[in-house]
């Protein structure tokens, strides 16, 4: 299959549920989840410091440095793995990345709060693009203002292999969450493929 487009009013929504095939999606999911270097990490939240309800890992091109919630990430290398997934990602895309934030959820208890990826080191349209591989989970998507973006919040399911693009203004108009489950007891992991822009990435 294709990039399709999801139709929602202030974004530019793109799904492909096949991009990966499935014994490719598992393949690289082991691969994955045993050799990246996981972090358990802190960030602050309404003032004070919390684990995230998740593992997490950062790489990149040297320079593409990311902050949010608290936390000034420094890339890791590009792995083998990760840097032929960024070309097809790139080649299906027709965007350049230079980074991607890894997410890995260990069971339906871990999650990831409302939120926009909306840092200013990824300019003001950036182009979001997450692969996702292990278990399918509920990802929601809201209007950040109603009032401004009269739409009924929507929820994806992300399959293993799926790609998902979000660019345009969704990061302006739309805040996305991935919340808790007790239906699901296998991994998810999420790669979030980013273009780290702007003084923010080097200071």
């Amino acid at each position: 299959m294709s990039l399709s487009l999801i139709p929602l009013p202030d974004a530019e929504l793109l799904l492909d549920p096949e991009f990966l095939k499935p014994a490719a999606a598992t393949e690289l999911l082991t691969e994955l989840t045993a050799t990246i270097p996981w972090k358990h990490e802190a960030i602050r939240l309404f003032g004070k410091e919390v684990l995230q309800p998740r593992l997490t890992a950062w790489h990149g091109d040297a320079g593409a440095a990311y902050r949010y919630s608290g936390l000034q990430l420094t890339p890791q290398p590009w792995t083998t793995a990760l840097q032929q997934l960024r070309q097809q990602v790139e080649t299906v895309t027709g965007a350049q990345f230079n980074s991607v934030l890894l997410n890995l959820y260990r069971t339906g208890q871990d999650s990831m709060g409302w939120h926009a990826d909306n840092e200013p080191e990824l300019g003001p349209r950036p182009v979001i693009a997450s692969v996702s591989l292990g278990a399918t989970r509920s990802f929601r998507l809201r209007p950040r203002d109603p009032h401004l973006t009269p739409h009924p919040p929507i929820s994806l399911q992300l399959t293993s292999g799926s790609l998902l693009v979000m660019r345009g203004t969704t990061q302006q108009a739309w805040l996305h969450a991935l919340p808790k489950t007790t239906r699901v007891q296998e991994p998810r992991l999420n790669l979030t493929f980013r273009l780290v822009v702007g003084q923010r990435a080097t200071d």
